[in-house]
């Protein structure tokens, strides 16, 4: 990102994990270079300082924050150029890679050894990785048990657990209760149905779901997801531990409390954590609207609370925008539903509108480029996503929100066949980057009354470091907002 002042301050003040490594800000009234997620009080404006590095800061004079240690921030900014360390790790253990592939394998994904992994975990948590890992267990299953109707042992291997005994001693030795004790069978679960678990995530309002839900409409993939009744509805599949879980989840605004309710089907019950991790990135649930409404100034005034639609599958709205190249929403919808349809998988929901699973980046990889083009589509963008489908499946091109956004957005313009706008509107919603700006999009340029790509990126230098949601306002301002 540009180290505007104005723009950094801004991020300081939201202490946005998404800018973590991105900058640091030292203070001139205390000598001390901090990350921009530091806890302590926000210095003034006046005070601050901005630099792309730690070693930028400790050139200039500067000495480390004991409180947030620079030298732990995710991202090549940090002194020491690990990536993702800490709140990457606590992302990949929620969802479960902890349990799947150890820690070796956690610390190798972030490019750290497991000993640096453990130092850094602790600095920032407070207890180790697998400590941490075992009260996301204990937590999940507290909520199981309250809010559903699950079995214990059900409860307990869905948690994470290895093995009813062990789940059974750890709740004890914790909450000095038995799991038995928290069982509540609610009224609202049984006539919900046996096939679904519930839930409630929490945002910060305000939260326009309203404009969330039209958008995820207009581009809903036929068989794959819906909005109707007033809730997005979608297929799933979540693979851990080298198993492949198949089922559906459906997210509706609470009508009492600040929160979505999630309905998720029984058959995902083994994969709760990385199922909801990614509910919770596509609802952008972790947007922190106050601070992003003052920087958006009067541009957000008449729909507060917008949030940028995030993925489910990383994939999935990767084929999506190449196939949206050039073309409307609606024709786009079309080839997406197709594309589905001939490579997906069949899936049956208690929902008509809900019949397919998307392909996965393997089963996509071994598809013939002639085969691809059938749906209707050119031989140039059948080749690519024929090789952004290689690219994923060989691990070559990670498509996560903890994925590093320089990286990646290099990767994908490599590509042939992605340019500018395609790779920006992927860090958008499949890497969930708040900062991220197609300025090339018709749809920004109609909507800024500007034709050159190059005065738009100007016109939104004040929007910085959330342009990702100067977008979604600038899509939202237009009548019929034909983007992709």
């Amino acid at each position: 990102m540009t180290l505007d002042p104005h723009t950094c301050y801004r991020a300081l003040r939201a202490r946005d994990a998404r800018f973590d490594g991105r900058f640091f800000v030292a203070v001139s009234s205390t000598r001390i270079y901090c990350r921009p997620v530091c806890t302590v009080k926000p210095p003034r404006r006046e005070n601050c300082r901005f630099y792309p590095s730690a070693a930028a800061a400790e050139s200039a004079g500067y000495r480390p924050c004991l409180r947030c240690r620079p030298e732990l921030a995710p991202g090549n900014a940090s002194v020491d150029a690990t990536r993702r360390v800490a709140q990457a790790a606590a992302s990949l253990i929620e969802d479960r890679a902890l349990d799947a592939d150890g820690l070796e394998a956690v610390a190798a994904r972030l490019g750290i050894t497991d000993r640096h992994l453990r130092r850094a975990f602790g600095a920032e948590f407070g207890v180790s990785p697998v400590e941490f890992a075992q009260t996301q267990r204990l937590l999940l299953a507290k909520r199981l048990l309250t809010d559903t109707a699950l079995p214990v042992t059900e409860v307990a291997f869905a948690s994470g657990f290895g093995s009813l005994r062990r789940f059974n001693a750890l709740f004890r030795e914790r909450y000095r209760l038995q799991p038995t004790q928290l069982r509540r069978r609610m009224r609202a679960q049984a006539a919900a149905g046996a096939d679904a678990l519930q839930f409630e995530l929490a945002f910060r309002p305000p939260y326009d779901w309203a404009a969330l839900a039209t958008f995820l409409g207009a581009r809903a993939i036929a068989g794959v997801e819906a909005v109707e009744d007033g809730a997005y509805r979608r297929t799933a599949r979540v693979e851990l531990d080298g198993k492949e879980h198949r089922g559906w989840v459906e997210a509706a605004l609470s009508p009492k409390k600040p929160a979505l309710r999630i309905a998720v089907s029984a058959s995902l019950a083994r994969v709760l954590p990385p199922a909801l991790s990614r509910v919770k990135a596509l609802m952008d649930l972790s947007c922190n609207p106050v601070e992003i409404a003052q920087a958006l100034g009067g541009l957000g005034a008449r729909h507060p609370g917008m949030r940028v639609p995030g993925a489910f599958d990383g994939f999935e709205v990767a084929v999506r925008a190449i196939l949206g190249q050039q073309i409307s929403v609606a024709g786009a919808r079309t080839l997406a539903g197709r594309f589905a349809e001939a490579f997906g998988d069949p899936l049956e929901t208690p929902f008509e509108s809900l019949r397919t699973l998307f392909p996965t980046a393997g089963r996509v990889a071994e598809v013939s480029e002639q085969r691809i083009g059938r749906i209707g589509l050119p031989a140039a963008r059948a080749r690519t996503i024929l090789a952004l489908a290689r690219a994923v499946a060989h691990g070559e091109l990670v498509l996560l929100p903890n994925a590093d956004i320089e990286a990646t957005l290099e990767r994908l313009r490599a590509l042939p066949g992605i340019g500018e706008w395609t790779a920006q509107y992927i860090a958008m919603r499949a890497l969930a980057w708040p900062d991220a700006f197609p300025h090339t999009d018709y749809g920004v340029m109609k909507a800024l009354k500007l034709t050159d790509p190059k005065r738009v990126l100007a016109a939104a230098e004040r929007w910085r470091p959330w342009r990702a949601y100067a977008v979604m306002h600038l899509w939202q301002s237009l009548a019929k907002g034909d983007t992709k």
